[in-house]
C-alpha cells in the first residue's frame, strides 16, 4: 500500500542458466526475490481481506465519490501508459524493481500494513459488533480506497504494459486521496463524537481506539506521502524509466547507422564485380 508491490514487483522469474557477469541485472534480481518472498504471505493475506471488505464495502457505507475514484486512476493511468509513458520493459523484461527494500524497509511496510488495514479492519468488524454505525461509517471509506490500491498495485506489478512512473503514480493517486478520506474519519471522531458521561471503561477504550487509529493513520501516510513516495519512489521510478528510454534510442539508432553502412557498400560491391 505505500508502493512495496510495485517497489518489489517480482516481474518474471529469474534465469537460471544465466551468469551473473553475463546479466548485469542479475544480482538485483536475486534481492529482488529475496524481499519478495519475505512479503509475499503478507501480500496474499491483503488480497484475501481485499475481497471481504469491498463486499460490504458497497453496501451503502461508502460515498459516491470514493465508489467512482477507483475508475477515474484506472482510466487515468491506462492513458498515462498509452500516451505518456509507454513501457521499455518488453526489452528488458527483468529490470521490473524499482526500489531496493532493506529489512528497516519491510518493517516500514509491515507496520504501515498493520496501521492501514489490519487494525481497521479489526475496528470496522467490531463496529458491526457493537452496532456501532457511526465507527463502521467513519473507517470504511479509508478501506475502500485503501482495497483498490492493493488491487492495483498487484495486477500492474505483473504487467509489462505499465511503465515505471506509471506504476509509482498508483500509490501516489491513491494516497493522496486518503488522506483527505482519513481527514474525514478524524472530524468524525475527534468532533462529531462524543463519549457519553459515566461511559463503562469498554466503550472508553472504544472511543479512544477509533481517535488514535485516524490519528496513527493520518501521520502513517502522511509521512509515507511527503518521505517516501514524493522525494525517493517517484524519483527513482522517472530515472530507471529515462534510462532505459535512452538506452533503446541509443540501440535502435545503432541498427540504424549500421543498416545504413551496409547498404551503402553493397553497390560498391557490385561495381567491383
Amino acid at each position: 500500500m505505500s508502493g512495496v508491490t510495485l517497489a518489489v514487483a517480482p516481474g518474471s522469474g529469474p534465469d537460471k542458466t544465466s551468469n551473473p557477469e553475463t546479466n548485469p541485472f542479475q544480482s538485483n534480481i536475486q534481492e529482488q526475490t529475496s524481499t519478495t518472498g519475505i512479503l509475499g504471505s503478507l501480500r496474499i493475506i491483503e488480497l484475501q481481506l481485499v475481497a471481504f471488505i469491498m463486499v460490504f464495502s458497497i453496501s451503502g457505507l461508502v460515498p459516491l465519490l470514493e465508489l467512482i475514484y477507483p475508475a477515474f486512476v484506472s482510466i487515468y493511468i491506462i492513458a498515462l501508459s498509452r500516451f505518456a509513458f509507454p513501457s521499455y520493459s518488453n526489452v528488458r523484461a527483468h529490470s521490473v524493481e524499482i526500489f531496493k527494500g532493506s529489512s528497516l524497509f519491510r518493517v516500514y511496510v509491515i507496520l504501515g500494513t498493520t496501521i492501514g488495514l489490519f487494525l481497521p479492519l479489526a475496528y470496522v468488524l467490531g463496529g458491526f459488533a457493537r452496532g456501532d454505525d457511526h465507527a463502521v461509517k467513519s473507517a470504511t471509506p479509508h478501506l475502500f480506497l485503501l482495497s483498490f490500491q492493493i488491487l492495483t498495485e498487484n495486477i500492474i506489478s505483473g504487467l509489462s504494459l505499465f511503465s515505471p512512473p506509471v506504476r509509482a503514480l498508483v500509490p501516489l493517486l491513491y494516497t493522496v486521496r486518503r488522506i483527505f478520506v482519513i481527514l474525514d474519519w478524524m472530524q468524525d471522531v475527534w468532533i462529531n463524537n462524543a463519549l457519553e458521561v459515566n461511559a463503562p471503561v469498554k466503550d472508553v477504550a472504544w472511543f479512544w481506539l477509533g481517535r488514535s487509529l485516524a490519528v496513527a493513520n493520518l501521520v502513517y501516510f502522511s509521512i509515507n506521502l511527503l518521505c517516501f513516495l514524493v522525494p525517493r519512489f517517484l524519483p527513482r521510478a522517472f530515472e530507471r524509466y529515462f534510462t532505459e528510454r535512452d538506452e533503446i534510442h541509443k540501440k535502435i539508432a545503432e541498427d540504424t547507422t549500421r543498416r545504413t553502412a551496409t547498404n551503402a557498400s553493397k553497390p560498391s560491391d557490385k561495381k567491383s564485380d
